[in-house]
């Protein structure tokens, strides 16, 4: 019987080892590149072998407003207020508590904060009244609701939500929507509930300089108008359940038209919250977040250019609006914060369940 069998020449052995290292060498490497992609906390191997995330949550104080503009005692205090209101939603998540819980109740405790335009402190329009708005979003149905122009509400943002869970509307305004709050038995106070010293000064700052200038400036702030445009508040926030929630609350612009609506009621342009992407609260000049809907633009970027949310927020800081428009907080569904403005500064504080504890504000002891 004859065999086929042909024995391998030198050079056919020599052919295969060479294969077979090879093959060995790339297996070596890819080990070692994974390795690696694990040290490195920018690859997108690392971010995949972090721990997920069980809450996260973001605030903010208003835009515009910088520590240089106080002296300690001021910065301290404030410090201490944005750190209290990240304490009051971190204590919600962490006890498994809803998204929408704890940004209410943060919102709540900054409006009832005379350092805010927002509530008790809230800034004078161009009659010497206040005109408030506020606006909450549940990210699972996208449920919303919003209060604009009331004057005798103590805390809009509990307005707002009651729209949200009694009405089958989005927003309420004015003098209907200040005895829908009667009817709610929320809290009513005499409109003098809000001033300030420091917000009667303001409007008086900046009542006379808008006396002098064209009105295309009017939009403009410059460095002294601390209170004038900026101190809007607002919270977003992931909770355990991989719910998503957003909400802002503000006393307008110094001086402002009568009857004038800025970006905070209007959902998808202050406040945006959907379970898919992110949810988002604005602050700064409410026109501009208007004309580009900003709150909504982070979480289309996310959703249809798979941008994730600090990319997402920074795109439209950085090249949709001007410089000094203001600023944005975001939350992902995955738990990822972002905190973007173009401002002087931006007053806030972060948190999440894998440790991440921030301040954005700078105390000087």
């Amino acid at each position: 019987m004859s065999h086929n069998r042909r024995r391998l020449t030198r050079p056919h052995r020599n052919v295969i080892t060479l294969i077979v290292c090879m093959l060995v060498s790339g297996w070596t490497v890819s080990q070692l590149a994974a390795l690696e992609a694990i040290d490195d906390p920018n690859s997108s191997q690392a971010i995949e072998t972090e721990r997920p995330v069980k809450y996260a949550i973001a605030l903010h104080g208003g835009a515009g407003a910088d520590p240089s503009q106080f002296n300690d005692e001021a910065n301290a205090k404030r410090y201490e207020s944005l750190e209290q209101a990240l304490k009051i939603g971190v204590k919600i998540l962490d006890e498994g508590g809803t998204a929408l819980d704890a940004v209410e109740q943060v919102v709540v405790y900054l409006e009832n904060d005379p350092q805010f335009n927002a509530g008790v402190g809230a800034v004078f329009n161009a009659a010497g009244s206040h005109e408030l708005d506020a606006a909450i979003m549940d990210g699972r149905k996208k449920d919303c609701g919003a209060v604009a122009g009331v004057s005798r509400v103590k805390n809009p943002i509990l307005l707002a939500r009651q729209v949200m869970i009694n009405t089958p509307h989005v927003l309420l305004a004015g003098l209907g929507a200040e005895e829908f709050a009667k009817q709610q038995g929320l809290d009513l106070v005499d409109p003098s509930y809000f001033d300030t010293p420091a917000s009667r000064a303001a409007w008086e700052k900046r009542r006379q300089k808008q006396e002098n200038e064209p009105l295309t400036r009017l939009l403009k702030p410059s460095p002294e108008d601390v209170g004038a445009y900026y101190g809007t508040v607002g919270c977003v926030a992931l909770d355990s359940h991989g719910n998503l929630a957003a909400a802002t609350s503000t006393g307008g612009m110094s001086n402002k038209k009568f009857g004038r609506v800025g970006d905070t009621p209007i959902i998808g342009a202050g406040t945006y919250a959907d379970n898919e992407t992110c949810a988002v609260s604005g602050t700064g000049i409410g026109e501009q977040f208007i004309r580009h809907n900003v709150a909504y633009d982070v979480a289309a970027r996310m959703k249809y250019l798979k941008q994730d949310v600090q990319t997402a927020a920074k795109g439209i800081i950085e090249k949709q609006l001007n410089p000094d428009d203001g600023g944005i907080i975001a939350v992902s569904k995955t738990g990822q914060i972002a905190y973007e403005y173009n401002s002087l500064a931006m007053g806030g504080a972060a948190a999440d369940s894998n440790g991440k504890y921030e301040i954005y504000w700078v105390k000087k002891k």
